[in-house]
């Protein structure tokens, strides 16, 4: 962990201009409904791509809310059509020196706003962490990028937040990458391909590096490959007809390197949604390669139980022992 990228020591260099006003950044994704009733949506955003994002649709997304719950108490918000992908960044009293860097699930089809990705954020600041929730753009929304689009956004994401780390009391070398389901996919895709050249750099954050110092993937979408694919996933981000060589490129399990930063991997065994042998083939690659791997199997849970869900359920235990995780590595 304290083998941090050597561009890392530029970024005393790089935070002055890095700091646009939480006024002229984009709105978090708004909705109606039953979320009205719960704790405050974040106020301050981070747009990724201040002239826009690269590869525009002819078509450009429309952004669209749609609240699932109709528990009047419960949000359960998702949202589509991402055309200004931002994080969403939620501030802790205290900051532990620690960020978290979220990637809500979705299947690529939508990314879930509140069940896994405000309802974390809210628990890791209620710990000391600084938690960022990154709305990414959906791959089978006509981007130029294609199944790349949402790996370009988390790499400008990490590289955003270590830009400004000093702004948020964050440390440098204590940055984690933490995905669900679709979003653990892109998580292990970040974790594993954080080099890959994606989009022409815009501004000095994008010399720094996109690798994370340590990455959790719960009950995440990990290979490509029948039979362990998400149908769903697989073609929003492949398309129906993709071949072998598409699949490899995006099965993080086979590109796993020694310089993979350790992983947290949370999966129940009954997921009907997402086998469990995704996370199993990760766990023996990153074993394989000689990278750590804190590994945590329940037995009943389900999919997409995040935090509210995995309530009274063994499960619920998996954000103490993230926590416990995190404090056990020599992050730098």
């Amino acid at each position: 962990m304290r083998g941090m990228d050597r561009r890392g020591a530029l970024i005393g260099t790089l935070v002055l201009g890095l700091g646009a006003s939480a006024s002229a950044q984009t709105a978090p994704p708004r909705g109606t409904g039953p979320s009205q009733s719960g704790p405050p949506d974040p106020r301050e955003t981070i747009d990724l791509w201040p002239d826009g994002a690269p590869g525009m649709p002819v078509e450009v997304p429309v952004e669209t809310v749609e609240e699932r719950s109709r528990d009047p108490g419960v949000a359960d918000r998702a949202v589509h059509g991402v055309a200004r992908p931002r994080l969403a960044v939620f501030r802790p009293q205290k900051p532990n020196g620690t960020a978290v860097l979220i990637f809500p699930g979705g299947g690529y089809r939508r990314i879930v706003i509140d069940k896994e990705g405000y309802e974390t954020a809210r628990w890791l600041v209620g710990h000391g962490y600084t938690a960022f929730v990154l709305f990414y753009r959906l791959p089978g929304e006509g981007w130029t990028a294609g199944p790349d689009v949402a790996l370009a956004d988390a790499q400008r994401a990490m590289r955003i937040v270590r830009a400004r780390a000093a702004n948020y009391g964050i440390q440098q070398g204590r940055m984690v990458a933490m995905g669900f389901s679709a979003g653990g996919h892109l998580c292990g895709d970040l974790a594993t391909r954080f080099d890959l050249p994606l989009y022409t750099a815009i501004d000095d954050a994008d010399r720094l590096s996109s690798r994370p110092d340590a990455a959790a993937l719960l009950y995440a979408v990990q290979s490509m490959r029948a039979p362990l694919a998400h149908a769903g996933s697989r073609e929003l981000l492949l398309g129906g007809n993709a071949g072998a060589a598409l699949e490899r490129a995006h099965t993080p399990a086979l590109h796993v390197t020694d310089r993979t930063p350790p992983c947290f991997l949370v999966h129940a065994e009954d997921d009907g949604t997402v086998p469990v042998e995704n996370t199993l083939e990760m766990r023996a690659a990153l074993k394989a390669r000689g990278v750590s791997a804190e590994t945590h199997l329940f037995a009943q849970g389900g999919h997409g139980f995040g935090i509210g869900l995995a309530a009274g359920k063994p499960a619920a235990a998996w954000p103490e022992l993230f926590r416990q995780w995190v404090l056990s590595l020599e992050l730098a």
